[in-house]
């Protein structure tokens, strides 16, 4: 039996066990009622329903699961087994590779065989999936009916079935929130060990503080105390994600987000506010593209004209344009809901005092709302500097301490991206370089949300 039929079998059994649970506990319920036994009725048929039906799929689940880890080393066992295994050599790696292949061609997964001993255990294959496939589904199947069958027992006018279910939805909602935190924890902890290994091998304050960046030289075998110079790659996320892209998404999209509010029609405010944010629904990568094949190359023949030459046809000046279009709805979002939420009396009070509407949104909207926009840009600085596939495409990967736009630069993600290209060697300084610009580009990123939060927290304090 197939998994999807065995899955589509277990939530019918499910069903059942629901329906039935719940038909008998609304009749137990209506005999208590009617003799006066009103006091014993707790739970309301349908957490009896639930509480069945979880102890019919619930335990068959969480077997599949356990079952679906050993089942392939009981497959295996029994291949080898066959006698058509013994004439597999003593290799290891040979004979795994012949395994994987016969199968691989037993589940469908590749057409033929390369090696001939991989055709002659395609059969054993077959027979030990289909055997132990078997098996797992009854066995399933029959748990299945033993969680239910016990659960139905149960089901009476006092069992209180809602305090069990409520229980169990709050151990999956704990779970969940615990696999959030643990995944957090494991990010944070596998950089901060990586990180430590390149530290020992380099000085934090040369990386810090340094100003020469090139990894490779130290790959070479050049040493590693003038090659790891990170300040360009901050320079650069700083001069693309935090002054040209904000340079370009702050105006925009706090002017969008005050004729959105204060200007425009119902209908017009309908269908202009969605497609301002379906900006933020773009992949990267299409802007990326647009940076690439059209704005740098519009930006290199504009610097050449005005004579300005040397320009990049990969430029910092290109990579912040698209990125601040990329996170203008990030900011106008933000400002828009900052600028709604400023109560009425203020504008009313300031109208009725004579002040014009532009008057208004100056001196009154914008210096009340101006904590929730300051929360939304910082919000975008975070978006913007972890951005990777722009600069990638748009900025290139040159590595320069410099104020010029045109100029190629490249940013801490990009870095990161191409150390972690291709086959690396996990304990050279080179590749573990990743990893301390990781926990920078992290700290860095958490203190803006961290900021953004609190400043967007105490605004909404003032007005509620």
């Amino acid at each position: 039996m197939t998994g999807p039929a065995l899955f589509l079998l277990l939530a019918g059994l499910g069903a059942i066990a629901w329906v039935s649970a719940r038909a008998r506990a609304m009749r137990l319920q209506t005999v208590a009622r009617a003799t006066g036994r009103r006091d014993a009725v707790h739970s309301l048929p349908g957490y009896h329903g639930w509480y069945v039906a979880l102890w019919a799929i619930v335990p068959a689940v969480l077997f599949l699961a356990v079952w679906s880890n050993i089942a392939p080393g009981l497959v295996t066992q029994a291949v080898l087994a066959d006698p058509a295994a013994q004439s597999l050599p003593a290799d290891d790696f040979s004979r795994s590779a012949i395994l994987g292949e016969a199968r691989a061609i037993a589940t469908g997964a590749q057409a033929g065989a390369f090696n001939p001993l991989s055709q002659g255990l395609v059969e054993p294959y077959r027979a030990a999936i289909s055997k132990y496939g078997l098996a797992g589904a009854v066995l399933a199947i029959v748990l299945a009916f033993a969680g239910g069958a016990y659960a139905f027992t149960r089901v009476r006018p006092d069992f209180r079935a809602r305090t069990r279910v409520e229980r169990l939805v709050m151990a999956t909602l704990l779970i969940a929130s615990l696999i959030a935190i643990v995944t957090t924890v494991g990010i944070v902890a596998s950089l901060l060990w990586e990180s430590f290994r390149f530290f020992s091998m380099v000085n934090p304050l040369d990386f810090l503080f340094g100003t020469k960046w090139s990894p490779q030289s130290a790959a070479m075998g050049y040493g590693n105390k003038d090659a790891f110079g990170a300040v360009p790659l901050f320079w650069g996320t700083i001069f693309i994600g935090a002054i040209i892209a904000m340079v370009v998404a702050i105006p925009l999209g706090l002017m969008s987000a005050i004729y959105l509010t204060q200007y425009a029609q119902p209908v017009v405010r309908k269908w202009m506010k969605p497609t301002l944010e379906m900006l933020a629904g773009v992949p990267t990568v299409v802007y990326g593209y647009f940076a690439a094949l059209t704005i740098a190359p519009a930006l290199r023949d504009f610097a050449v004209t005005i004579g300005i030459h040397g320009a990049s046809s990969e430029s910092a000046l290109a990579a912040g344009l698209v990125m601040g279009v990329m996170i203008i709805p990030f900011v106008s979002s933000m400002a828009d809901d900052s600028i709604a939420a400023v109560p009425q009396s203020m504008r009313d009070g300031s109208l009725a005092m004579g002040a014009t509407t532009s008057e208004t949104i100056r001196k009154v909207l914008i210096p009340a709302a101006l904590p929730g926009v300051v929360g939304g840009v910082l919000l975008a600085v975070s978006r913007a500097i972890g951005e990777t596939m722009i600069v990638v495409m748009a900025a290139g990967l040159a590595a320069n301490l410099t104020l010029n736009p045109f100029a190629s630069v490249t940013t801490v993600t990009t870095q990161i991206v191409q150390l972690l290209t291709g086959d690396q060697e996990f304990d050279s300084a080179k590749t573990l370089a990743a990893f301390a610009l990781g926990l920078v580009l992290f700290i860095v990123t958490l203190l803006l949300n961290i900021v953004a939060l609190r400043v967007v927290k105490k605004y909404r304090e003032a007005y509620e």
